[in-house]
């Protein structure tokens, strides 16, 4: 399974303490080499610096084909985790932009972002999905009130 992630997702479960779920559920996760450098700048949060710098196995750093010029409008990382999902026929891509999650999905690559990495594990009874988006309300993640109110009182056996 090739499983590509942009840098909000890995973000965010880094900042909840959740990111073990990703090689639990995925084994490997891929980074395109614009990710990596921008969970590794300035602006990234101190804690997923600091996470980074322990080197993960089941983090693989890769460069992505060239950028067609139709993904041009996107940022530099979701730009390369579609260029690289369809250069390496990817099972999964993890994107948390709207825009981006649209233009992989138009392109036929399977789309999963936060939310549904969460729902993925707690579905596997890994993790309860009520605490992890009580967490995830404590971070700058942005989704609608209601979606994580409704994921939030989602009873285990409601997801399976």
């Amino acid at each position: 399974m090739i499983v590509i992630s942009d840098t909000s997702p890995l973000n965010y479960l880094v900042l909840i303490e959740l990111e073990g779920i990703l090689p639990a559920l995925f084994g490997e996760i891929v980074l395109p080499t614009a990710v990596f450098e921008e969970l590794h700048s300035a602006a990234a949060p101190e804690k997923l610096r600091a996470w980074l710098g322990t080197s993960p196995r089941w983090i693989r750093i890769e460069a992505a084909p060239a950028i067609t010029p139709d993904l041009m409008g996107l940022g530099a990382g979701e730009r390369e985790v579609i260029a690289l999902g369809l250069h390496s026929n990817a099972s999964l891509v993890l994107l948390d932009e709207a825009r981006g999650r649209r233009m992989a999905l138009e392109r036929g690559l399977a789309v999963a972002g936060t939310l549904g990495i969460l729902e993925r594990a707690a579905r596997q009874g890994m993790i309860r999905l009520s605490e992890a988006v009580d967490r995830l309300r404590h971070t700058s993640f942005r989704a609608s009130p209601r979606l994580l109110e409704s994921l939030r009182e989602a009873d285990g056996s409601e997801l399976a």
